[in-house]
């Protein structure tokens, strides 16, 4: 299946939540889960129960969406989760958090993460002094993330910090002066706040 070109809203209430796909916009009084509009579909306002792999599909599509991901790649990245020594669940949301797109949106350099992907697919940011056009380019601790020096690049981009309204992650370093950003160290799964059940998601795939 192809990227998702449709509303952003429909995405949010067939999830019953705010998935902040608009950034800012996704808090003002127009948004369509404060107006209490229901879900999307012929019965979207008609309650229903769920089965236990309903639930368990409702909570992968919930984490799988919030951070833009395409299922195959999300399947991937709980692969390599999997694969790695720890608590699965927990892995798996740091995995996500430190891809590249992800962090350029937690440092406040673009509005939501859909803007934070094309930032970095049109070339406007560097790691540790390199060239980085891969958005699910995986980072580790200490790498840097730097704004390019291009005119049209750092405006954008001072624009968008301007009218930020979120705090920035205790784990990232921002440096707002010259639009660089570090990795301090990777995040918990408490300060991630995950609104899922990531175990569920886990159960999901070990079917």
């Amino acid at each position: 299946m192809g990227r998702y070109t449709g509303p952003a809203c429909k995405r949010c209430r067939r999830e019953g939540m705010k998935l902040f796909l608009k950034g800012d916009r996704c808090r003002m009084a127009k948004c369509p889960i404060d107006t209490g509009r229901p879900a999307p579909g012929m019965h979207g306002a008609r309650p229903s129960k769920k089965s236990d792999y309903g639930m368990q599909l409702r909570e992968k599509q919930r984490l799988r969406r919030f951070y833009g991901l395409q299922e195959g790649q999300f399947r991937l990245i709980f692969q390599r989760a999997s694969q790695k020594r720890g608590v699965t669940g927990e892995i798996l949301l740091q995995l996500l958090e430190m891809r590249l797109d992800n962090l350029v949106y937690r440092l406040g350099f673009a509005a939501s993460r859909r803007a934070a992907r094309q930032l970095v697919l049109h070339g406007h940011v560097t790691v540790n002094g390199r060239r980085a056009d891969v958005p699910s380019m995986t980072l580790k601790v200490g790498d840097r993330i730097d704004v390019k020096s291009r005119k049209p690049s750092q405006e954008a981009v001072k624009r968008t910090l301007d009218v930020q309204s979120r705090e920035l992650s205790p784990w990232l370093a921002l440096d707002k002066d010259n639009l660089r950003g570090e990795v301090l160290r990777v995040p918990t799964k408490e300060e991630i706040a995950p609104f899922v059940n990531e175990q569920l998601i886990v159960e999901l795939y070990s079917k």
